[in-house]
């Protein structure tokens, strides 16, 4: 009698979906790990313990190496199979002492950040006039001998957006600007930072490219306060001058991408790839970009483990190197990207509510992409296309035709702390990265399933 109580306790004990007996429902089962989900803690506790044990992880250094080896020891404790690490090898930009100071008319100093793969100027600096242009534009119509021998300056304020679709418009400058700016004769440019925060002396840092042969300049961005400074200065019509201090170097490093699975029922089957990157810049911890999408999608493959086993492998990639170019993205898809994947995704948008989700699954799949939207309409997320998705890392293979699915989350407040210094813990909401997890593990139990239960383990009889 006591062995038959002690069960019955055992099996009250259990959630509802774990009993013994047929297999539940599908869509009982999403529903519940889905409200489930949003009381999750592993997604906070990997972000936290992310920043706080290893902090700022630029793509490359020793500092991502670290990350690594932190990421292993973590998944493997979590559970998961097959955890290993793919290697590669990068060139690594670092920055060393920036300083931007205006000589006149009103001397003073501005804050600044070098741009990845700024070239270095000397521990001196160099010192010219500054020559301002409202967006890209206008420094694309400036004759060459407006600019020659001067210090570039692109205004061209980014508003905030829900989608952050500002981002690929108002980056310009920090995309092309340098290249087009060298290529007329500059010495150097600074840039109004690509962030929307309008308070904060904090410069937004991100990569750029010198392309066409166009011989590497320094290059900066200045905080937002700061560029109004300047841009006030422009309208009083002075002509200011700027010494300009941007140090960096350049050497050979190491990267990689950590990779863990939730093994499938059929291990033969195409996996569902669910992935954040790894690295961060290097003036905050990279709390929102990208150690809290790194925790949604490992909480959402864990809670689907915990539960049973998928019909399908589930592939955890937390990539490396995705911030100075995306390598980890391309190497993943060099080594893996002809082979099937059931669907792809990546979570690297910060933590904020997911409000929208989109697919692209194939017109013989429109069901799974339907379900896919039913099963997430609860937590307030519209339906959105099914001929499309995205993601950074995975935009390579997106590109290619594998198919996948984007939950799009809240960018309001996104690109205030993008790659600034005040990328930290602080900035992300619990209560909002709690819906993301939900959301991640429904969309991830609705692509890997049917879920198949675990049955409850059996005491032994004393």
């Amino acid at each position: 009698m006591r062995i038959l109580l002690a069960g019955l306790l055992a099996a009250t004990a259990l959630p509802a979906f774990a009993q013994p007996g047929p297999r539940p429902n599908q869509d009982e089962l999403v529903a519940t790990l889905r409200t489930d989900a949003l009381a999750d803690e592993q997604a906070w506790r990997i972000t936290e313990d992310l920043t706080t044990e290893v902090g700022q992880r630029l793509a490359g250094t020793e500092a991502e190496a670290r990350a690594r080896t932190w990421a292993v020891q973590r998944l493997t404790a979590l559970g998961f199979a097959k955890v290993r690490i793919d290697d590669f090898d990068m060139p690594v930009w670092q920055r060393g002492r920036e300083a931007a100071e205006l000589l006149g008319p009103y001397p003073q100093k501005l804050a600044v950040a070098a741009l990845g793969n700024s070239a270095s100027t000397s521990e001196a600096g160099i010192t010219a006039e500054v020559v301002s242009f409202a967006d890209l534009d206008a420094l694309r119509a400036a004759p060459a001998d407006q600019v020659r021998g001067k210090i570039v300056y692109i205004g061209h304020a980014m508003p905030r957006t829900e989608d952050g679709s500002g981002y690929g418009v108002f980056g310009a400058p920090r995309r092309q600007g340098p290249t087009i700016a060298s290529q007329k004769g500059a010495v150097g440019i600074v840039i109004r930072s690509i962030g929307t925060d309008r308070e904060h002396r904090n410069p937004h840092t991100g990569v750029m490219n010198f392309a066409d042969g166009a011989t590497p300049i320094p290059a900066g961005a200045l905080s937002n306060p700061d560029a109004d400074q300047l841009e006030r200065i422009f309208a009083r019509g002075q002509r200011p001058t700027l010494r300009l201090t941007l140090v960096s170097k350049v050497t050979q490093g190491r990267s990689g991408n950590v990779i863990a699975e939730v093994p499938g029922r059929d291990p033969t089957a195409a996996p569902v790839l669910v992935s954040c990157h790894l690295d961060s810049w290097d003036l905050g911890t990279g709390a929102l970009d990208d150690a809290a999408g790194c925790g949604i999608v490992t909480a959402a493959a864990k809670r689907i483990m915990d539960a049973g086993m998928p019909a399908r492998p589930i592939r955890i990639v937390w990539f490396g190197a995705e911030e100075v170019g995306l390598f980890g993205g391309l190497d993943y898809r060099a080594r893996y990207g002809k082979q099937p994947h059931h669907a792809i995704m990546e979570s690297d948008f910060g933590a904020d509510r997911v409000w929208k989700v989109d697919s692209r699954l194939g017109p013989e799949r429109e069901a799974e992409a339907k379900r896919l939207q039913r099963m997430l309409q609860p937590l307030g997320i519209v339906p959105g296309s099914l001929t499309k998705t995205e993601g950074s890392d995975i935009g390579p293979m997106v590109a290619d035709g594998l198919p996948g699915a984007a939950l799009s989350q809240d960018g309001t407040r996104y690109f205030d702390v993008h790659h600034s210094p005040d990328d930290t813990l602080a900035m992300v909401d619990k209560k909002q990265m709690q819906q993301n997890v939900a959301a991640w593990t429904a969309a991830v139990a609705v692509l890997a399933g049917p879920v198949e239960v675990r049955p409850p383990a059996r005491r032994r009889a004393r």
